[in-house]
């Protein structure tokens, strides 16, 4: 995970059609045979296909030009030119596509994961058989294969998941992503442990929730201070949020109205989605009256404390995840 990468350059080229051929055919007792000359190839095109394994974008730091195959030439006794083959472009779900001049949306797999033709091969050109005419029977003529086209982009990835942990630097989200999935994320008792998303996988009965501790944020994230902006993206795609707050830090009474901002600033759209408020670290002395504080400041949110070190609240905490859930499912439907 360390070659962890949401953002690449690509350039790709659809490949050329092939030349249509000008030949005749030349057979015994035949010396003034008709034209014969075989249509050029297509050319290959250009392809983007979610992959469920990728995770990131990293393989395409390492290979920034895909090129599609151009079309084989036509050739006598009527052969046409074989296409060129497609070059495919692998992608994790969740990839955005964009125009790297203009900046335009080009396709969002986050809304559809199936297979996307972004670039046609160029067609081939005709042979000369398709030249003859009462008035015309040996035509020299045949056209070439038209050109391929090329595009370069802009390939952003924003991580598919079912809800995302929202805190500040060392509020405990890797812990409970460790405790609840089957994620292993770094975990140190200082801040910015995390410095790329992680993901974990909460199973309940037959269904699989994507759980995402996304990096903590600071005060001025949503203008890119810290992390900023680079993983505020990462939860737009969410269903639902978890506001996770250390009640062991002195911050703690404002923490949420800062995480509130911060993301408010940064898309009004983030913060009308369902979501909790999960006080953790409640085994320290003092949490449990700071989580009661939290509860009378906050009476409209739903607002809990955990300890993945004692395993209090865990259990109200997974019940909470899954009403969570079904209460975003609904509101999306």
């Amino acid at each position: 995970m360390e070659k962890f990468a949401d953002e690449a350059l690509i350039e790709v080229f659809s490949g050329a059609g092939g030349n249509g051929c000008v030949a005749f055919r030349r057979e015994k007792y035949v010396p003034k045979g008709g034209p014969s000359g075989g249509d050029g190839g297509r050319g290959g095109d250009v392809v983007f296909v979610v992959r469920r394994n990728l995770r990131t974008l990293a393989h395409l730091r390492n290979k920034q030009y895909f090129k599609a195959k151009n079309g084989k030439d036509g050739e006598g006794n009527g052969k046409y030119g074989g296409n060129g083959e497609d070059v495919i472009v692998p992608v994790p779900p969740g990839t955005v596509l964009k125009d790297a001049e203009s900046g335009e949306m080009v396709h969002d797999f986050g809304r559809d994961e199936s297979d996307f033709l972004i670039l046609k091969g160029g067609n081939g050109g005709w042979g000369n058989i398709h030249f003859k005419s009462s008035v015309n029977q040996a035509p020299r003529k045949a056209l070439p294969g038209k050109s391929g086209e090329q595009l370069r982009l802009c390939v952003e990835l924003q991580l598919m998941a079912d809800i995302g942990f929202v805190g500040f630097p060392n509020a405990g989200k890797s812990s409970v992503l460790d405790r609840f999935t089957n994620a292993r994320p770094k975990i140190a008792p200082y801040p910015f442990t995390t410095k790329i998303p992680n993901l974990g996988v909460l199973t309940v009965d037959d269904r699989d929730i994507i759980l995402a501790d996304i990096p903590g944020i600071i005060e001025g994230a949503s203008q890119g201070l810290g992390l900023g902006i680079r993983f505020l993206k990462h939860i737009s795609r969410t269903l639902a949020l978890v506001f996770l707050i250390d009640l062991s830090d002195d911050n703690y009474y404002t923490a949420f109205d800062s995480l509130f901002k911060e993301l408010e600033c940064f898309s009004p759209e983030l913060v009308k989605k369902p979501r909790l408020i999960a006080g953790t670290k409640l085994d320290i002395e003092g949490t449990a009256a700071r989580l009661q504080e939290l509860k009378e400041k906050y009476r409209e949110e739903t607002v809990f404390g955990i300890s993945v070190f004692s395993d209090k609240g865990l259990a109200d905490f997974r019940a909470f995840i899954i009403r969570l859930i079904n209460d975003a499912e609904n509101i999306a439907r």
